[in-house]
């Protein structure tokens, strides 16, 4: 090198050096780009690195790349579109999403709504609207779109532009309950099934949604059921990062080489209540985990008018001088005036404030950020959709409230924005040059061109020419599937002596479902890394684990009968330790009549307890976006794991289900209540195309398999049936109660508890009480059924009162025990339509790791427990003294004085 190191007395030889050093290894670097490449460059950069090493030297991880935009000026591509009148378009979306929120809370204060996400992404929206996105009559493929839950106004704004929403729509937003209806808050499919397709408001949904539904998409090519698919947008928000399943699943997208994938990050650097990363970037944050990842990243930092002071940036001061601030800095400035910018920013060095001398304080005051010009994001999303072999996050750096001024842009109040005064409508107006008169722009009036306009034309040909409007959901398309064949269920209602548990059955059951030649090519197993452990694994070799890139090595179990074998038309979707990312695919299949055209039936099969409570927020999103399939809480209920504990033992699963409207839930004890319950499913699902989600729990436990009772299919779908009458010695016997009435009981039992209902019915009848026995299958069936009578009487007044089922079912008369694995709160939701003395039993408190024998007697739902508690329901009836139940408990060996278990702490 022509300068030498040497020592330096002062700092200023030492800056001075340092200088030129620089100076001399970018003219060197600048040279080999241009004479040899930019390959040649990384060639030798890469030697440098290693040469380094060897001195010892430390190199810092290159995870990042400069604080720039990824395309550079010279790379961009020519802008296809009319810059002017896209801007108008998307000026005038701008003002119906404000005018719509504002109004909405003139009307009906605290209705809320937000103004600012959508100011800081109507660049983002609309390029990806006149340029990108492919409707639903695209001559290829549809693109599907995740749109960021908070910029629904924009969305629905640009509706109204297009003529899909009228005024009166958008008068009527966030008020549902008018009577023509309105719009809802968020993207809700169950309350717009003709608009939304998919929900992400519950935010970090979106993100691991839409991975797992581009990679559903690749799953429906490779089996032969669809030709080809689109692109999949997702639109999230730099603060929805922080949430877990944002991130959770990146590494499976790379994986599974996902270029049909685009993650659009609005990096406007702020959540709900202040800075996203105030003292940090969070752009570069992002950039370091998904380039990590293995996506292909795009940033779109700085707009246009930051080109020109790049390009003067001989000595990169400038861009030293960007990457030294944090996010808290560039927040303030965003709100800060053209002087405050110049003085902060740009004096701390003499020659950055030359730079930006010509400027005046009203430029520097307008330089945009990348997110917000045309022509960077048009660029990005062009290379997002030409790249192959990964899927790409496109980080755009916007301002929060862009255009909003004094009424919140930039600020950290910005996002409860709800409200605007005249003043602040006023600027709003004149900074997107919308014609209202300044007599008429107090009110918010919403704003459409004429018919016949330049825009109204130009919308309608880009739109035309991609395809369509959107978002748009169609419902069912294609045909309906079959209905479940006969012969598939036989031999489960028929019955067994050789003892199977219920995960067996179903698997047997599963496994005869996929024979079948029409319906089984539409079934999708998922199963998060459980499969050996629900007896699922003999599935592995019959259908195949679905791998895009089929099975690379040979599997070390490849001589056993049930080895691991992946294929590229493989059926199984095992996603390994993730159960929300399983609901992702489970939504994915669910919702694949709609999205498109392909109906199939998702079987979700899990450990319980790792179900509603750990993913119950992906299932109400399943829920509201109207999917349909099977979930298998395998294992279920709080005694039948043996062993496991307290973190493993679900006793509360079916409490939470009784929320979610459209989800039934069941509790079946043998293989033919499964085989009638699937059944009946598939025939909802797949013959009468209903939006509903079957939750079955089962348990591990064998024992043999009786015959289907005559007659208890119209039961076991109601909720419950008479699965054993009272032992005919119990029924003969003489003894009576007071007053000469028979000492009877019915006897409630289901899933795991049901064969100690059974047993404690033997226990009663050598006491002489006749009990018969009720397998309930579900609790909330019961419980729907009555609310619905009970409804329906209590609005018809003058009218002969209807009976509720459960209630004309247990009409004989005789005290009732419910016994279950689940907390007491389950069997007590049906307690006020049980005839007579009510009683439940359940699995309340922590589980603990026990023999199921153990853990019975602990929470007291054994056959002991459950005899006892039908002895002292008969004495407090008054029907037998209570010194006789007291002595019959005695007998039983329970101590009446212990503590419930829930308070049972070692």
């Amino acid at each position: 090198m022509a300068v030498q190191a040497e020592e330096a007395g002062r700092p200023a030889d030492d800056e001075r050096l340092r200088r030129a050093e620089d100076r001399e290894w970018i003219d060197a670097l600048d040279y080999v780009i241009r004479a040899r490449g930019g390959d040649r460059a990384v060639e030798l950069l890469r030697t440098l690195i290693g040469r380094a090493a060897q001195f010892g030297v430390r190199v810092p991880h290159a995870v990042n790349t400069p604080y720039l935009n990824t395309i550079d000026r010279s790379e961009q591509p020519r802008f296809p579109g009319d810059r002017e009148l896209e801007r108008r378009i998307k000026s005038i979306v701008r003002w119906n999403a404000m005018a719509m929120v504002v109004r909405a809370n003139r009307e009906l204060d605290g209705i809320g709504g937000h103004i600012s996400t959508y100011a800081s992404a109507a660049t983002l929206y609309e390029v990806g609207y006149n340029h990108f996105f492919r409707g639903p009559e695209h001559p290829e493929v549809e693109d599907l779109v995740y749109f960021q839950g908070h910029a629904s106004p924009g969305i629905y704004a640009r509706a109204f532009v297009e003529g899909r929403l009228s005024e009166a729509d958008l008068r009527a937003f966030r008020r549902e309950l008018r009577g023509s209806g309105g719009l809802a808050s968020y993207p809700h499919p169950r309350l717009m099934p003709d608009f939304w397709q998919f929900a992400t408001v519950s935010m970090g949904l979106g993100p691991i949604m839409a991975i797992y539904q581009a990679r559903f998409a690749r799953y429906l090519e490779d089996r032969g059921l669809m030709e080809r698919s689109g692109r999949v947008w997702a639109f999230v928000g730099d603060g929805e990062m922080d949430e877990p399943e944002s991130l959770g699943a990146v590494s499976l997208a790379a994986r599974e080489e996902l270029d049909n994938l685009v993650f659009v990050v609005n990096c406007n650097l702020q959540r709900l209540d202040g800075p996203v990363r105030g003292n940090g970037n969070i752009i570069q944050e992002l950039e370091t985990l998904f380039r990590g990842a293995g996506w292909n990243v795009i940033k779109v930092v700085w707009g246009d008018s930051w080109d020109p002071l790049f390009a003067k940036d001989d000595e990169g001061l400038l861009l030293a001088r960007l990457e030294e601030l944090v996010d808290g800095d560039f927040q303030r400035f965003s709100a800060s005036s053209g002087a405050e910018v110049r003085e902060q920013l740009f004096g701390v060095d003499p020659r950055l404030e030359k730079m930006v001398e010509h400027l005046s304080d009203h430029e520097l005051e307008r330089l945009r950020r990348g997110g917000h010009d045309p022509e960077k994001v048009y660029a990005a999303y062009k290379a997002a959709t030409e790249h192959r072999g990964s899927p790409t996050v496109i980080l755009a750096k916007t301002v929060k409230g862009y255009g909003m001024g004094e009424a919140g842009e930039g600020k950290n109040i910005t996002h409860q924005q709800k409200k605007l005064n005249e003043e602040e409508l006023r600027h709003f107006r004149g900074r997107f040059g919308i014609p209202i008169s300044d007599d008429d722009v107090a009110d918010a009036p919403f704003y459409r061109p004429a018919e016949d306009s330049r825009e109204m034309a130009y919308l309608r040909k880009r739109r035309e020419e991609l395809g369509g409007w959107l978002p748009r959901r169609r419902g069912d398309r294609g045909e309906a599937l079959p209905g479940l064949p006969d012969e598939v269920t036989a031999e489960f209602l028929e019955g067994s002596e050789r003892p199977a548990s219920c995960t067996m059955a179903f698997v047997r059951l599963l496994t005869n479902i996929l024979k079948d030649p029409e319906l089984g090519p539409r079934v999708v197993p998922i199963i998060p890394d459980e499969a050996r452990t629900l007896g699922m694994d003999p599935l592995f070799r019959r259908v195949g684990i679905y791998s895009h890139v089929g099975q690379c090595y040979e599997p070390v179990d490849r001589g056993h009968l049930l080895y691991y074998r992946e294929a590229k038309d493989g059926q199984i979707l095992e996603e390994g330790i993730t159960e929300a990312g399983c609901m992702g695919s489970f939504i994915a299949a669910g919702t694949s009549y709609s999205v498109y055209g392909v109906p199939m039936i998702p079987f979700f099969t899990f450990y319980s307890m790792f179900g509603f409570q750990r993913v119950g927020d992906l299932v109400w999103a399943a829920c509201d976006m109207r999917a349909r399939g099977f979930m298998i809480g395998g294992t279920a209920g709080r005694t039948s794991l043996p062993g496991e504990g307290l973190q493993h033992q679900d006793g509360h699963s079916h409490l939470v289900a009784l929320a979610h409207p459209n989800v039934f839930a069941w509790d079946p004890a043998y293989a033919y209540e499964i085989a009638v319950i699937v059944r009946d499913g598939i025939r909802r699902m797949a013959v009468e195309r209903e939006d509903v989600i079957y939750y079955l729990t089962l348990e591990n436990e064998s024992y043999p398999m009786p015959a289907m009772p005559d007659g208890a299919e119209e039961g076991i779908l109601r909720g419950m049936y008479r699965v054993r009458e009272a032992p005919v010695k119990a029924r003969k016997s003489r003894r009576k109660g007071s007053r000469g009435r028979p000492l009877r009981a019915r006897l409630l039992g289901s899933g795991a508890i049901l064969r100690e209902a059974l047993a404690a019915q033997e226990i009663l009848a050598e006491a002489g009480i006749a009990a018969d026995v009720w397998s309930v299958t579900s609790y909330k069936a019961l419980l729907g059924e009555a609310l619905e009578v009970e409804r329906s009487n209590r609005l018809h007044p003058g009218r002969r009162e209807a009976v509720p089922y459960v209630t004309e079912a247990l009409a004989d008369g005789g005290v009732v025990v419910a016994a279950s694995d689940w907390v007491k709160a389950v069997p007590q939701t049906i307690a006020r339509w049980v005839p007579g003395r009510y009683a439940c039993l359940g699995t309340d408190g922590f589980g603990r790791s026990d023999g199921r024998e153990a853990l019975r007697d602990f929470f007291e739902v054994d056959r002991r427990h459950i005899a006892a508690t039908a002895l002292a329901e008969l004495a407090r009836d008054g029907l037998i003294a209570g010194r006789t139940a007291a002595r019959h408990i005695d007998e039983l060996g329970i101590d009446p004085d212990s503590p419930p278990p829930e308070r049972r702490d070692p």
